[in-house]
């Protein structure tokens, strides 16, 4: 009985929905993440290490991202498990998309594809490739599952409306990129650039939510972006094709704030109508 009780406060405290609580979700699994990727490196050893290889490598990649980030996936399923939400994260969308929306998925499918194409594969090699390919696909699915599955979740639960979903869920998404200023050398110039980038990432990334109407639509979407722009990064071919990715940083940092502007205006319209709509009824 007592377990039961334990169960279904559990289970009420996630149903309330709000902000906070996807904040305080998204710190927990930073924390995890961190501290999975502390603990693994007492069993698989530092750059250059036998079982690790060298910073690059096919097997650094996988050990140092890859395999911490699908363990910490596999906590987001056990979560949603025992919440009972599994099934409906993964429903199809009840709130639907416009077809504006579709800009977004279109301007990053447009520079993942031209990574591809400008990309130098007998210089990465195709251990590599594979490594990033299945490291992209653990991340597409952690990342998603958290900002546009519980966060989008926790957000509508709460009855908030789309403006405020979006902007939480693509805040919080940025957010957890901060930590990389101490956790790597980039600095604090490239790390909020980085955020920037996150956060307009982060508006598409919901927008592909609506416009696909499944988890499934930005978690491929983010999936085919990783594994293409850091592979083109360390190995481009240097043709024409390679100027999209090269500019992808701020081509996505405008296309998230241009259709963010859409989205308030369109959903304010959508409200005013409602409310004249009430009025006259």
């Amino acid at each position: 009985m007592d377990v039961q009780r334990t169960a279904s406060a559990w289970r009420r405290f996630w149903e309330r929905g709000g902000g906070w609580r996807a904040l305080l979700l998204a710190a927990v699994y930073y924390g995890l993440y961190e501290l999975i990727g502390y603990l693994l490196g007492f069993v698989v050893g530092d750059t250059g290490s036998p079982l690790r290889g060298e910073e690059g490598s096919a097997t650094d990649v996988f050990f140092s991202i890859g395999l911490p980030i699908l363990l910490a996936s596999v906590l987001l399923v056990l979560f949603a498990l025992s919440l009972g939400w599994l099934r409906e994260l993964f429903a199809p969308q009840r709130i639907r998309g416009r077809g504006w929306m579709w800009i977004g998925v279109a301007v990053v499918l447009a520079i993942n594809v031209s990574a591809l194409l400008d990309l130098d594969y007998a210089g990465a090699g195709g251990a590599l490739i594979a490594s990033w390919l299945l490291t992209g696909l653990f991340v597409g699915f952690a990342e998603e599952t958290l900002t546009r599955g519980f966060v989008v979740n926790l957000m509508r639960k709460r009855g908030h409306g789309e403006i405020r979903v979006a902007l939480v869920s693509a805040g919080i998404f940025a957010a957890l990129h901060i930590g990389n200023v101490f956790t790597s050398d980039q600095g604090v110039a490239v790390t909020a650039l980085q955020v920037a980038y996150t956060f307009g990432f982060g508006i598409v990334m919901y927008l592909a939510l609506r416009v696909t109407g499944s988890l499934l639509g930005p978690i491929l979407l983010h999936a085919s972006t990783d594994p293409t722009l850091f592979l083109h990064g360390a190995h481009p071919a240097g043709t024409i094709a390679g100027l999209l990715p090269a500019l992808s940083t701020f081509l996505v940092i405008a296309t998230g704030l241009v259709l963010l502007l859409v989205l308030v205006l369109g959903e304010r319209r959508r409200t005013r109508s409602a409310v004249s709509g009430g009025a006259l009824a």
